[in-house]
């Protein structure tokens, strides 16, 4: 099921499940003057080869181009996302579109500060007609929400105040597929922001969030190292036509 999501997050509600993004030297994706790059990490790096324990992912992604004009809007995101992680839920707390609506992110994070599972901040470029571009930030957060059709979401929550103050609140689903190395697939349709007069540049998250659920210290995100890695795939599509793809891992190790 697609889902929109928030303008300014380039790994937005992905980073539940892009634990690895970037090689051994990060992600670099490049069509004509168009540049992505992208990295990230886990810990702990050394992990069981044959069942998944808790860890913590961090990574960030950036937009440019060659020339330094603003970069055609982003329209598509799709991610395959290893088999070998796991997004757990159960006995996390939950939070609604309905609580979070026209909230600012102190507002947000105060209403719903046990489904928190993930935050970060993003940048976007904006571009009115006949006025100087100018960059819009928001501290982002990620919210874990109801399921649908039995699979977890995410509500991606994003607050900013140019042109007029906007909260933009977006569910994202996780769905469970079987494509060979890859257990998991998000599609992310982004939204025109300002009739297109503005583009996504960079995005920075971190997925952290422990909870204890029935004696159980649990985690939202999880891996095993089966095989020396973790991968991940991903696809960009741009207003202007402009595809990208490219296939990232990092390198872990089996706990002995």
């Amino acid at each position: 099921m697609r889902r929109h999501h928030p303008w300014l997050i380039v790994p937005a509600v992905a980073a539940l499940t892009l634990l690895m993004v970037g090689s051994a030297t990060g992600l670099l994706l490049r069509a004509g003057n168009l540049v992505v790059n992208g990295d990230g990490d886990f810990a702990p790096r050394s992990l069981p080869k044959d069942h998944v324990v808790p860890i913590e992912a961090f990574m960030h992604g950036r937009i440019r181009t060659v020339d330094g004009t603003r970069p055609s809007p982003l329209r598509e995101m799709i991610l395959k996302v290893d088999k070998h992680t796991l997004v757990e839920t159960r006995g996390l707390p939950k939070c609604s579109r309905r609580k979070l609506i026209a909230t600012t992110t102190k507002q947000g994070r105060q209403l719903c500060p046990g489904a928190i599972i993930g935050t970060g901040f993003g940048t976007g470029v904006a571009e009115l007609p006949e006025q100087a571009p100018i960059r819009v930030s928001s501290p982002i957060t990620i919210f874990n929400g109801p399921e649908v059709d039995g699979n977890p979401t995410a509500i991606g929550h994003v607050h900013i105040d140019y042109p007029s103050p906007t909260t933009y609140l977006v569910q994202g689903e996780v769905e469970r597929i079987h494509n060979g190395r890859y257990g998991y697939r998000i599609v992310i349709d982004f939204p025109k922001l300002l009739n297109d007069y503005a583009s996504a540049v960079y995005g920075r998250i971190k997925i952290d969030r422990k909870w204890t659920f029935d004696g159980k210290q649990m985690s939202i995100a999880n891996a095993s190292c089966a095989d020396g890695r973790l991968q991940a795939k991903v696809q960009l599509s741009f207003k202007d036509g402009t595809f990208l793809q490219g296939t990232a891992f990092k390198r872990c190790t089996v706990r002995r």
